[in-house]
């Protein structure tokens, strides 16, 4: 923790208070809270562009134990707009690490705030649903805050994915390589890359707001539509372009982000959830070979369950939430098209569902 300044706080848009000590950076940070509840891989999740414009409530009571290295990072700098943890550990255990939890946070000028109880406020955003909220660790008085706070844009209905997406297209793996993937970058994860490259895919990785004639014109062999921040809904640009994609019929898949956007390509409408799944230990029922995994999840947006039943001619389900039975994944029929909500790279989290990059690329191969 951050020994300069004693005291922070946390105050939530429906006026809940906490109060607990800095971690990080001093400063002031607002986001959208949400929760985590993975035992491990905090730097990963930090990484994670989804997380763009999120505060993070981490459900594991110490962050920090084994310290920061660079090779863990899921994109170029933290994504999260500030961390909420019980304990903030700057003494860490592992030899490989780069930096005390402290150092990194001050490097990437990241505020938080720890010594709070991270089990009441988890219960409350799980009764009360995400909102809005804001860390200071440089001024207690909560008119101040409040006023903050109110200027900040709800979740729901903003676009954010084009803000962490390239600005250039770039090329990763072996231009030899068997098949040539198109990676709409929508806030795309290092290692959902890597597994697409172990694979035997050469990829150009274009910005959110390519047009179809771009991608076209480099003549891939599948698309592949990454996850990212923000509301799908918002992103009309992107469902024009899975649109067109699927004029392609060539193979298409799409994780989190990418998964909703196929559904509203489909016309299938998405919603903004109560709380979201944010973890690495959520079972999904894999409903065409009745096997379950155990999968890696951050998302606060989902697919319409009731719209997907009814345009069962159009769109196929393939997997369901065990815990809550929202939809997991999808098919389109007619199509090589398929997606799902959680992430089968599972950076952190268990690889059982690292099979549907193999399906990606069978489907290429046919």
């Amino acid at each position: 923790m951050n020994e300069n300044n004693q005291q922070a706080v946390l105050l939530l848009e429906d006026g809940s208070v906490y109060y607990g000590k800095p971690a990080g950076k001093i400063g002031t940070t607002v986001g959208e809270i949400c929760f985590n509840t993975g035992m491990t891989g905090y730097q990963e999740i930090f990484t994670d562009p989804s997380y763009y414009g999120q505060l993070l409530v981490t459900t594991n009571a110490h962050i920090g134990n084994y310290g920061a290295k660079e090779a863990d990072t899921e994109s170029a700098d933290m994504k999260i707009s500030g961390l909420i943890c019980k304990n903030f550990t700057n003494e860490y255990s592992r030899p490989l690490a780069d930096d005390a939890i402290q150092d990194y946070f001050e490097k990437e000028n990241m505020v938080g705030i720890c010594s709070v109880d991270t089990r009441a406020i988890v219960r409350h955003i799980r009764s009360k649903g995400a909102m809005n909220a804001i860390i200071s660790s440089e001024t207690l008085d909560l008119d101040e805050l409040k006023a903050q706070l109110a200027k900040v844009p709800s979740m729901d209905g903003l676009e954010l994915a084009s803000k962490v997406s390239t600005k250039e297209p770039y090329f990763i793996g072996d231009e030899n390589a068997r098949f040539k993937v198109a990676v709409m970058d929508y806030g795309v994860k290092k290692n959902i890359l890597n597994c697409l490259t172990e694979r035997g895919c050469y990829l150009k990785v274009f910005p959110a707001k390519t047009s179809i004639e771009k991608l076209k014109a480099w003549n891939p062999d599948g698309y592949f539509l990454s996850n990212g921040p923000g509301d799908p809904a918002a992103m009309d640009y992107a469902v024009k372009t899975a649109k067109e994609i699927l004029k392609e019929d060539k193979p298409l898949f799409g994780i989190c982000l990418g998964h909703q956007l196929l559904a509203l390509a489909v016309d299938i409408p998405t919603y903004k959830m109560h709380h979201g799944h944010r973890g690495i230990n959520h079972p999904v029922k894999n409903v065409i070979t009745g096997h379950c995994e155990i999968t890696s999840q951050n998302h606060g947006f989902g697919a319409d369950a009731d719209a997907i039943r009814k345009n069962a001619d159009t769109v196929e389900i393939t997997h369901v939430n065990l815990n809550d039975e929202t939809i997991e994944g999808i098919r389109v029929k007619g199509k090589k098209a398929f997606s799902v909500q959680y992430h089968p790279e599972a950076s952190p989290g268990p690889h059982d569902a690292r099979y549907l990059f193999d399906e990606f690329v069978k489907l290429m191969e046919s």
